[in-house]
């Protein structure tokens, strides 16, 4: 019982300490609900996020609840995770460097009843994060400027509880329910060198309160003694997300000191939208495990608010600027011997590489694609309290690129650590 109450606890300051951060550098995140995150325990980033048909019994595998099926019996798993990233900006030649590190998820799982598991953590959905400004002069004039300040922080964030149950020898099925919540504070404000001009300020902000359902699907194939194929699917049902989006414009002279404030409000305007992913992975004796995952979010059916002004009528109204995202991804992970008391034997070896297309816009153009590639190792810790444990370690290398667009180059370093404990034995004492 104090070990729940102690891991209850580590929890909500996950909780605490992820609504904290905003977890990207990114100019992109000041679009739509911001940079969609990872959503993947420590395992699957050594392999770029692949997983749909992973069904492991020593790790908690987020993407597709249907796996909590295979979790071992007796043991409970505490899997949290940090990264580091350092970000490279380039625009028409000049480049740029930024830093962060987040503490990335917080997720546990166990197996309740035969065939029966379930899991529960805290993961993001989407971050924002941004400050820059641009200034150039005002026409023909060499000594008037004009700045355009962007900045942004928030996100949203989901604490989610997933059972997994296999009815069927070799068929899984699974659902997570998760809550959804955070904030956005977005603002563009407009100031000139000349005093007597007019700074033109817009504020954006919002407040996400709902929920979020995944239901996933697995079925295992034996091809031979030593060979399986599994095939993995999920769905999330597409919905509106509480979240009365408002709109602040604020004209302020200067000179004067006298401003003018014209305030719009959104009733309940921001949706997610329908997402699907299907998954296959070939198994070779628990020593090769290679797969594919695909997965396509329908953003396109899902209006965002946009401030414009038409025929001098400032408007604050949804608009189409999103678009549907595309995500392929293939990877792999070799074990010599799972079991092994080599240490070596025991070394996980992993590997990806993904595509996926923008779901934003930017200025009435797509917005970055993303090329991405991982490599990482899965390090057992072998000691006298517990042999059951992992270490995984990744490297990660992301490009998002448009034609015309800043372009990013990021570099990010993830560590989690996978605490496996026999909890649930009866020790037998002669």
């Amino acid at each position: 019982m104090k070990r729940i109450l102690f891991l209850i606890a580590i929890l909500a300051m996950a909780v605490t300490d992820l609504a904290a951060q905003s977890g990207t550098n990114s100019p992109y995140s000041q679009f739509g609900l911001g940079v969609l995150a990872d959503q993947t325990s420590g395992f699957n980033r050594g392999m770029n996020g692949l997983g749909l048909g992973f069904r492991e019994h020593n790790q908690v595998n987020y993407l597709n609840p249907a796996s909590y099926s295979a979790l071992d019996s007796l043991t409970f798993i505490f899997d949290a995770g940090v990264s580091g990233q350092i970000t490279n900006f380039e625009e028409n030649g000049q480049k740029k460097n930024a830093n962060n590190a987040d503490l990335e998820y917080v997720v546990a799982g166990f197996r309740a009843f035969r065939h029966l598991g379930m899991s529960f953590g805290i993961i993001p959905f989407t971050t924002i994060g941004y400050n820059y400004s641009i200034s150039s002069f005002v026409g023909n004039s060499l000594t008037t400027t004009a700045t355009n300040t962007y900045s942004g922080n928030g996100g949203v964030h989901q604490v989610f509880y997933g059972v997994g149950w296999e009815p069927l020898r070799g068929l899984s099925i699974g659902a997570n329910i998760s809550y959804l919540w955070g904030d956005y504070q977005r603002s563009l404000v407009n100031a000139y060198s000349d005093s007597y001009a007019n700074t033109l300020s817009k504020y954006y902000t919002g407040n996400v309160r709902s929920y979020k359902l995944d239901v996933g699907v697995q079925y295992t194939a034996k091809l031979s003694k030593k060979n399986s194929l599994t095939l993995g699917a999920t769905y999330s049902p597409g919905h509106k997300i509480g979240c009365d989006p408002e709109c602040q414009v604020i004209s302020t002279n200067t000179e004067e000191g006298v401003s003018d404030t014209t305030k719009f409000v959104l009733a309940d305007a921001l949706s997610i939208p329908d997402m699907y992913a299907v998954g296959l992975t070939f198994n070779h004796n628990n020593q090769w495990k290679v797969g594919v995952d695909y997965s396509l979010q329908k953003w396109a059916s899902v209006q965002f608010p946009v401030f414009n002004v038409v025929n001098e009528v400032p408007q604050y109204a949804l608009q189409d600027v999103l678009k549907d995202r595309h995500k392929i991804t293939v990877g792999g992970e070799y074990c010599r011997d799972e079991n092994g008391r080599s240490f070596l034997k025991r070394m996980r070896y992993r590997a990806g590489f993904s595509y996926a297309t923008p779901y934003v816009t930017v200025n009435g153009v797509d917005g970055p694609k993303e090329v991405s590639a991982s490599f990482g190792f899965g390090i057992p810790i072998v000691n006298s309290y517990n042999n059951r444990s992992i270490l995984n370690i990744s490297g990660q290398w992301v490009r998002s690129s448009a034609p015309g667009l800043i372009k990013e180059n990021i570099f990010r370093i993830n560590i989690g650590l996978t605490f496996n404990e026999r909890w649930f034995a009866k020790w037998k004492v002669d």
